[in-house]
Formats: structure tokens, C-alpha cells, sequence
């Protein structure tokens, strides 16, 4: 036989045992998802950095190797003559388009200088998107030892 007493403390006990509503659960549900999505799209951002990043290393370093070979001939040779040369080279089983400009220094009054601008422009061809295949650019001086007008003049 069950007093008043016991039958409500079954009823309190079964108050506080609630579980969670229909509605609760599909709104915590959409909070996940909405979270998980956000968080794979930030991976699926950063594997791009990544490998973006690796394409512009291996493109500088082709620039790199460009200008080493640009600092081992002398400054009269003729690969170093005014001008702008567009090669393909492959390095690591990719291309790449190596721009070179070179460009003869000059003072106000227009003679020239014994110093010329380097620049050299490396470009991955077919590397991915269009934004990974942005160019790597180094620009050098380089002047001779001869007696000339070479000096950068003081303003």
C-alpha cells in the first residue's frame, strides 16, 4: 500500500529525469553541423596554403639557382647584356618560365653606369589554381671592379 508521501517522491524523481525534446536535439545537431563544416572547409583551405607554398619554395628555388649562375660569369658577358630572355626550365618534374631582365643603370645626365639591375621573374607553368602560380621575382646589382661611374650618387 503506497502513502501520499511515497507516491510523490516517485513523481519528483521521474520530473527531474526528463530527457532531451525532439526539437533540442535537431538544434544541437544543425549547431554541430554548421561547426563541422567550418572546420573542414579550414582544412580544405590550409591543404591549399600548403601546397601553394611548396610550389612557390620550388620556384624560388629555380630563382635562386638563376642567379647563382648569373654571379658565376663576368660582368661583360653577354648573358648579362641589356635586354629581357624568357626560358623554360624543369626542375623536379615541373616547368617553369624564368623571365630575365637585365638593365643598364644610368646617371642624371644620362651616361651610364658601370652597374646593372637584374631581375628575374619565375613562374610555375600549370601548378594548380591560378593564384599558386604567382611569380616569384629577385632582383639583383651587379657592377664591375673598373674604374667608372658606378657610385650611387648621394640626394
Amino acid at each position: 500500500m503506497k502513502t501520499k508521501n511515497s507516491q510523490n517522491k516517485n513523481n519528483a524523481r521521474h520530473d527531474g529525469q526528463r530527457g532531451f525534446t525532439l526539437i533540442e536535439t535537431t538544434i544541437s545537431l544543425l549547431v554541430m553541423l554548421v561547426g563541422s563544416l567550418a572546420v573542414s572547409s579550414l582544412f580544405l583551405f590550409s591543404t591549399t596554403n600548403n601546397v601553394g607554398g611548396a610550389e612557390r619554395a620550388l620556384a624560388m628555388a629555380v630563382a635562386q639557382q638563376q642567379l647563382e649562375q648569373i654571379r658565376s660569369v663576368a660582368y661583360e658577358d653577354v648573358s648579362l647584356n641589356a635586354g629581357t630572355t624568357t626560358a623554360t626550365i624543369r626542375n623536379g618534374n615541373r616547368d617553369y618560365t624564368v623571365q630575365k631582365v637585365v638593365a643598364v643603370e644610368t646617371n642624371a645626365d644620362l651616361t651610364t653606369r658601370n652597374l646593372k639591375t637584374i631581375t628575374i621573374a619565375v613562374t610555375p607553368i600549370a601548378a594548380g589554381a591560378t593564384w599558386m602560380r604567382t611569380s616569384v621575382v629577385l632582383v639583383t646589382k651587379r657592377s664591375t671592379l673598373a674604374t667608372g661611374n658606378f657610385a650611387v650618387p648621394e640626394n
